[in-house]
């Protein structure tokens, strides 16, 4: 393993860690990979994050091949077939967060209640209907999901977040499931008020613009 294979597990596992830092996930069902050379390194199947070290990471090929002495996690298909699918992104990450998990167990899409919803790609975040986890459908239906867009909830499971990098992947997650907490205490209070598709496509554009951040790929300046 040269020195580059080696950061990059370790961004890996920071990233796993890191999503049960943030609450976002519980135990072993979250997931997280990154594109690394010709194919991708991903989390293992059910080991929890804390006894989760580099060596632990799966290396996986395109085809889904990877050492027969290791088994990566049990949603590498989408994984795989979201990097495969879409050059931009360099790194996945898949959830279980509370409120995200709790619209996708409803079979809700989230539409632009906050502005904030341009930072994913457009004015609603779509959720995928429900297959079986691990499944081709399930990987089929998540990419439907992502057109034009780097998140989605998946029905009565969970959600997925995919970024130019593993900082950009993670932040898009939390950004995610605060939107949802967001939606779901202001649907308590009263009739939360859509904003119009040309508005969030406007902010989507000025999304793209802020210098540094466009170039790095990192959370957009907001206010």
């Amino acid at each position: 393993m040269d020195r580059d294979e080696r950061i990059a597990r370790e961004s890996v596992v920071a990233a796993a860690r890191a999503l049960d830092a943030q609450g976002l996930n519980r135990g072993t069902s979250g997931n997280v990979s990154v594109r690394f050379r010709d194919g991708l390194l991903i989390t293992p199947s059910g080991m929890p994050t804390d006894r989760t070290g580099p060596d632990d990471v799966v290396r996986l090929d395109l085809d889904g091949t990877h050492p027969p002495d290791q088994k990566p996690s049990s949603e590498w298909r989408f994984h795989r077939d979201i990097l495969a699918s879409r050059p931009g992104f360099h790194a996945v990450v898949h959830a279980h967060p509370v409120y995200c998990t709790a619209f996708a167990m409803c079979g809700e899409a989230i539409p632009a209640v906050h502005y904030m919803i341009a930072a994913f790609g457009g004015p609603t975040v779509r959720c995928a209907p429900y297959a079986p986890y691990g499944t081709a459908e399930l990987s089929d239906l998540a990419l439907a999901a992502l057109v034009d867009r780097n998140v989605c909830l998946l029905a009565n499971h969970g959600m997925i977040a995919a970024g130019a990098s593993l900082e950009k992947a993670l932040w898009l997650a939390v950004e995610l499931e605060t939107l949802c907490q967001q939606y779901a205490v202001a649907r308590q209070i009263g009739t939360p008020i859509i904003l119009s598709d040309d508005e969030i496509g406007a902010t989507v554009e000025r999304f793209r613009g802020y210098g540094l951040n466009a170039a790095r790929q990192t959370a957009p300046e907001t206010t």
